[in-house]
């Protein structure tokens, strides 16, 4: 477990770096948290790469930084805050070099390291349609089911479809906020956010009481792809932060999905771009547990269903093919259309009638109504 010295450290800059500084990250990792702290709190040396305006920021934030009274106030609201070293870190983290957080504000009871390593994000439009809020809650639903974590943003749209379908099947799901765990974002899904809180996790970098920015929401995104196995887009406009999150999880090797969406959607033209590239098209939660989950753990076969003709065999599929739609035929000229002899013929047309597919008619054959249906759909591809 991390010391307390060290967790006050990383709490104090949580609260003076940005989320996903890699010029701090590394400076971080060279001289350690501690040693940053007191670098700057007035002690010698500033990290390279950083000017000189940018570091008197970072000591002008460190003045206002309260690691105790953060500490504290995070006890109130049910939130720990999580280190590298501690044993509930989730290692693949690790993955984002210097640009991984300096730690994790969780709320919520279970263990982020266990339930991260059997987790999926589902990420998309805010402003989606009925078709993504439909798709992103049955995956969610889906893949609850099938004991997987199901990771988004708790934004609207997708995300928050997305956590509903989850909770809803009475699975585990996570929420990455891009603002303080204590202050769910957006307001309107404040409720929503404290049921996961209670039924999963809430995660965040920001210490308690801090607000979102556009730039923050952005980089939350690379949390979410370095968390997870992989990343199912649903719905997603050209400039979109789920491609961001898409593009992220590409870089770390994670698995990269997107749910399909009609070619005229502008709200589909981001997910359409990312399955023209390295991204797997998938449909249900079979599908993304097939491509992330371990091995045996297949989706079902998919095809169209079996229809009673497809049950004969060879020889008298062929005479049922040979008879036309809507008139009686002649033995000779079945037998020529099949391939086959007359008597061959004839008894596979018997064995056609005690089978309800044709009818006499005279001298000649045909095919009964329900068998005429049948076959001219299958011959117009229906």
């Amino acid at each position: 477990m991390t010391d307390d010295g060290e967790r006050r450290a990383r709490v104090t800059l949580s609260r003076v770096v940005e989320p996903g500084d890699e010029v701090c990250g590394r400076w971080v990792r060279e001289v350690g948290a501690r040693e940053a702290v007191r670098w700057l709190s007035g002690g010698e040396g500033q990290p390279r790469g950083m000017t000189d305006s940018r570091w008197a920021g970072l000591r002008a934030r460190a003045e206002r930084a309260d690691p105790e009274g953060d500490l504290g106030r995070a006890r109130e609201a049910g939130v720990r805050f999580v280190c590298p070293g501690d044993s509930e870190w989730p290692a693949q983290l690790d993955d984002l070099g210097d640009g991984r957080p300096l730690g994790l504000w969780v709320r919520g009871l279970s263990s982020l390291r266990i339930w991260a390593l059997r987790s999926v994000a589902v990420v998309g439009a805010r402003a989606c349609t009925e078709y993504g809020a439909h798709m992103a809650a049955t995956l969610g639903a889906g893949l609850a089911e099938r004991g997987w974590v199901v990771v988004s943003g708790g934004a609207y749209g997708v995300d928050g479809a997305a956590h509903r379908g989850a909770l809803g099947a009475g699975g585990a799901t996570a929420a990455v906020l891009a603002c303080g765990v204590d202050r769910p974002y957006p307001r309107g899904h404040t409720q929503l956010i404290s049921r996961i809180a209670e039924q999963g996790l809430v995660i965040g970098e920001l210490p308690p009481g801090d607000h979102p920015t556009p730039s923050r929401f952005i980089l939350r995104n690379r949390v979410i792809a370095a968390l997870t196995r992989g990343t199912v887009v649903v719905e997603a406009a050209y400039r979109s932060g789920a491609l961001v999150t898409a593009r992220a999880a590409q870089r770390l090797g994670r698995f990269t999905m997107g749910v399909p969406g009609p070619a005229t959607s502008s709200l589909s033209a981001g997910v359409h771009e990312l399955l023209r590239g390295e991204a797997v098209l998938v449909t249900d939660a079979a599908e993304v547990a097939e491509l992330v989950g371990d091995m045996g753990e297949l989706a079902p076969d998919r095809r169209g269903p079996v229809l009673p003709r497809d049950l004969l065999p060879p020889g008298a599929q062929r005479v049922l093919a040979a008879l036309p739609a809507r008139r009686p035929a002649a033995v000779d000229a079945i037998a020529r259309g099949a391939a086959t002899t007359t008597d061959d013929a004839v008894g596979r047309l018997y064995e056609l009638r005690a089978l309800g597919f044709v009818e006499r008619h005279g001298d000649g054959w045909k095919l009964t109504r329900q068998a005429s249906t049948s076959v001219r759909d299958d011959r117009e591809g229906r």
